[in-house]
Formats: structure tokens, sequence, C-alpha cells
């Protein structure tokens, strides 16, 4: 994790002491369920809880000589609980705990993403409602096409991250197993009574089948709906991006006073926070690859998958938390300039009406051809600089033959474009 892009909340759900607090959890759980059972005193499973204590520096320490994380933190913690702690960890391997543990904090980390979202879905529907009618050039190619409105826009990126909070959500579910099965998850040596009781009490779903493992398809999907939600963040930033270009115009991130945009040039108003963007989704993508190898373990089980998860848990997972706040923030205070919108959309004469046209003379009679033929001529007469296409065409005899001036005037009005916007926005919001 780079505290440069870290967040506080996310960031502790990966500290060494919450990880330490879960596996004390579950191990003290599973005292409590062997004890029901009988297999170990319940004045066992009471001194587990009334004594247990762990000290991160001491179980590093311990590991350092062990080399192996798990029986140090038992090591530590039967330095506190005494003689009942040959009880714990009765008939269980260490996966059963890291397995689960990975899993309590997998669900941690879903809860603040989902939250993540919320608030985005909120800014983006506060300011897709606030321009609804703000007409704007829609373009395909980064060319001209037909006018949109920016509260489209903003309608069309809330869409999407709906649909992400559904993946989101799935996924969350997928991942919420816990596994308390014993070596190759036979349950020889532990009753699947104890592994009900743990799920239970750490919020989770008891795994149909475990080997030693739980699957790690499970986790595969989990990573590549955070690589999902991350592409739908770049797709954002980059439609910003281009909107913010000098050329442009139409919208730009907010310039906070004393803020310096070029340690050469002072005029510059960079999108310095779309291009961090961009480069934190291709981040968060890049773990997606590595979950999904992590799902062909050898046999039963093997570790190859243990050090890939050290990383991406906590990287993606910060990285994709704070890259959803950032994006929030700027939608939020995203700039829009209504002057350079009207600019950009009346800029090519009209060119952007030449469908409307094209229908309109297939309505009178002539061929889709022969009118595709008529209104291109016309069209690139107008990119090459001679008029615009209304008046271009008013002169056109193949076109005054079969439309009048009031129609054809009638055809560039901008209203055509905008008369199903309420329509789609009670798709998308429900209302209007």
């Amino acid at each position: 994790m780079i505290p440069r892009y870290s967040r506080p909340q996310m960031a502790a759900i990966w500290d060494p002491e919450n990880k330490f607090r879960i596996w004390f959890e579950i191990e003290a759980h599973a005292c409590d369920a062997q004890a029901e059972l009988g297999v170990i005193p319940k004045e066992a499973a009471k001194a587990v809880w009334e004594r247990g204590q762990f000290e991160v520096a001491r179980i590093d320490a311990i590991e350092a000589e062990v080399k192996h994380d798990v029986i140090a933190f038992l090591t530590n913690l039967a330095e506190y609980v005494g003689d009942e702690a040959r009880f714990v960890h009765q008939g269980m391997t260490s996966s059963d705990v890291l397995d689960t543990c990975l899993n309590v904090q997998l669900v941690q980390a879903a809860d603040i993403l989902l939250a993540d979202i919320d608030a985005l879905l909120a800014a983006l529907e506060t300011r897709a409602f606030e321009h609804k009618m703000t007409v704007c050039m829609g373009r395909s190619h980064g060319i001209h096409a037909e006018p949109v409105t920016m509260g489209l826009k903003f309608a069309s990126f809330h869409a999407e991250f709906q649909r992400n909070r559904e993946r989101l959500l799935a996924a969350r579910k997928e991942v919420a197993t816990c596994a308390i099965s014993g070596a190759v998850g036979t349950f020889a040596n532990i009753d699947p009574h104890v592994e009900e009781h743990v799920a239970a009490k750490m919020g989770l779903e008891v795994e149909p089948i475990s080997t030693q493992v739980i699957p790690r398809d499970r986790h595969a999907m989990y990573f590549s709906v955070l690589g999902v939600i991350a592409s739908s963040i770049e797709r954002l930033a980059v439609e910003i991006r281009h909107l913010q270009r000098t050329e442009v115009r139409e919208a730009e991130e907010f310039f906070s006073k004393g803020q310096k945009g070029s340690s050469a040039m002072p005029h510059k108003r960079n999108p310095v926070l779309t291009e961090n963007l961009t480069g934190l989704a291709r981040m968060v993508r890049a773990y997606a690859l590595p979950a999904m190898e992590n799902v062909a373990l050898w046999h039963e089980r093997d570790i190859s998958h243990s050090s890939v998860e050290r990383y991406i848990g906590p990287d993606a997972t910060v990285t994709l938390d704070f890259a959803l706040a950032r994006l929030t923030n700027v939608v939020a205070n995203l700039v829009i300039y209504p002057e350079n919108v009207e600019k950009n959309l009346n800029q090519m004469g009209g060119l952007v009406f030449s469908q409307r046209v094209l229908l309109a003379l297939t309505q009178k009679g002539c061929s889709r051809e022969d009118s595709y033929r008529i209104v291109q001529r016309n069209a690139m007469e107008v990119w090459g600089g001679k008029g615009d296409l209304l008046s271009n065409l008013k002169q056109d005899a193949d076109v005054t033959a079969k439309l009048s001036d009031a129609e054809l005037e009638e055809i560039f009005d901008l209203g055509y474009h905008t008369k199903h916007v309420d329509t789609i926005f009670k798709r998308v919001f429900g209302r209007a």
C-alpha cells in the first residue's frame, strides 16, 4: 500500500492488528464450538476469551525464528492464555484461519467500497439533474455526431456504476465463506459444527466443500469485479480529460486557489486528478489477472496463492477506495462551461442535423442512397469551409424539390434531440 493513495479506514482493514484480531476471534469461536461438543473443557474456551491477547511485535519476533506466521500467533497467544492454550486450534489447519480471515477482510473492504459507490452515485445523480437539459455535442470516434445533453452523460455513468454496485454485492456474497475443515478439508479431526458456529459468528456462510483452502475462483470473481469498477472509473476520467482539452473546454476539474498546474508554465490548469485516476485504474485491473491465476492450485492445496494475496488484497481494495473517493470529489466539483458547450455545438455549421435531413428526404420519396448522396454532397462543402448546411440545402434543387424552407428550418431544431430525455431519466433514476 502506498500512503499517498491510501485512506485510513480501508488501510486499517489490512493492518496486522486487525488481521490478528480476526485470527483470535476465529480461534476463540472455534473453542466455544469445541466446548459445546465436549471436545475441550468449557473452562478452556472461557480462558481463551478472558485471557487471550496478542502483541504484533512479539508475533513478528517469534515468526522470525519459527518461519510460520500462524504458529507464531498461537505461540504468543499461549503466552497469555496459559495451560488451556493446548486446546486452541484443535483439529484445525493454518488455512482454516488464514482463508477465513482473508474473506472477512474482503467483506469488510467490500462494505467500504459499496459506501464509496453510493457516494459517487449521489454525486452523479445531482449533476445529471443539474444539467439534464444542457444540450451539448455528442461525439463518436472523437468527431461531432449529434446533440446529447450533459445530463445524459452523467446519467450514463450513473447507470454504469449502479451495475457495478450490483456486481460488487454479488462478489461480496461470493467471497463471504468460512472454512474450518482441517487438513485436506475432510473434517477428519474437527466436527463440521465448528465450521458452522464460526461462520455464523463471523458473518459468513460455510464453504460447501473446501480442499484445504477455500476455492480461489471466489477470489478471482471478487478481484475481477474490482477491475471492472476501475475500468468504469477510467471511462469517466477519460471523458472529463477530453472535455477539459483547451480546444474543447466544456468542463474542467475544479482548480483551487493557490493550486499550481506546472512547474514551468504558470498558466497551466491540467486535469491531474482524472489523469491520476486513469493510472490507478490500470493498477486495480492488473490485480485481476494474478487472482485468476491463483485458481489452479496443486491438488488439495499449495501456497503459490499466498504471496499473491498478501499483495493484491490490500493494494486493490485500498487503491480502489481512494480512486472512488477522488472521483466523487471530481464529479461533485466539476466546472461546466455552458458558453463553450454552446459554441462547440454550433461549430460545424449545422452538420449535426444531417441524419434528420436524410430521413426527411426518404419520407418524401427519395431512396436512401439518393438521400445520403444529396446530404453528404452538401455536408462535404461545409467541411470544406463553404457556408452552413441549412443554407446550402436551401440552394440545392434536389433538396428544395422535396422540402420547403420551412420544413428544412424545422429540421434544424435542437428540441428534436431532447424529446426523450425524460424517458431516459425515468429509466435510470426512476424519476424525471
